[in-house]
């Protein structure tokens, strides 16, 4: 387990202004001051709480052409037929995991391939499992193609916490499955859209783990 790089800057801040914090409590009240003490407690549990969003663990990826990966951990909260209207412009199976602020933050390759698009969208924070969060919220759009040609679309998606998307890939990359892409800071959404015959291996309210779990077989 190490420490994603998004952190660094988040933590260094976090870091200081605990200090700062504890400093004044102890300067002015004193050590042995029972508010001193609920204060550095306090400080502590939210320092453990922004290093807990940037953990990057080791995941190990099964390589499988047939596979999709799930691009993140957290919770399986769509799994329905609709028209993807940026890319594809027509029927696709969506699957959407929703990543809570206690997941695991880093976004992986569903596939291997090439990047056949990409697209950064600013817009609005609504909270992610709005309806609309899809086609209004800060997002960003990535098709892959595999070397069989067929290709799937993933959006990450910022919500009402999650105000930085940030993104590792660019138009024409090639890409290993599993490999990482993104991350979220904070949490929020992975729309990932699929052939409509894919074969779909989780249920709602599934909780796959990023780079590992198995969430649809190709034809």
């Amino acid at each position: 387990m190490t420490i994603h790089k998004e952190g660094f800057k988040t933590l260094a801040i976090t870091v200081l202004g605990c200090l700062s914090f504890s400093g004044l409590l102890w300067y002015f009240l004193g050590g042995d001051h029972l508010v001193t003490k609920i204060g550095l407690t306090i400080a502590a549990l939210f320092f453990l709480i922004i290093l807990q969003f940037f953990r990057h663990p080791i995941r190990t990826t099964k390589i499988n052409a047939k596979h999709v990966i799930a691009p993140a951990d957290g919770k399986v909260v769509v799994i329905e037929r609709v028209t993807e209207t940026e890319y594809f412009k027509d029927e696709r199976i969506q699957v959407s995991i929703f990543m809570s602020p206690v997941n695991v933050h880093v976004n992986r390759n569903p596939m291997g391939g090439v990047v056949k698009y990409f697209q950064y969208h600013a817009g609005k924070y609504l909270v992610a499992w709005h309806p609309k969060s899809s086609t209004e919220n800060e997002r960003t759009t990535y098709v892959i193609e595999n070397d069989g040609g067929t290709a799937i679309l993933l959006r990450q998606i910022a919500g009402a916490l999650a105000k930085r998307i940030k993104w590792y890939v660019k138009l024409g990359d090639r890409v290993a499955q599993g490999q990482e892409f993104g991350f979220i800071k904070f949490g929020s959404r992975v729309d990932v859209f699929l052939p409509l015959d894919a074969e779909i291996k989780v249920k709602l309210g599934d909780r796959p783990t990023g780079g590992e779990t198995v969430i649809a077989v190709l034809k």
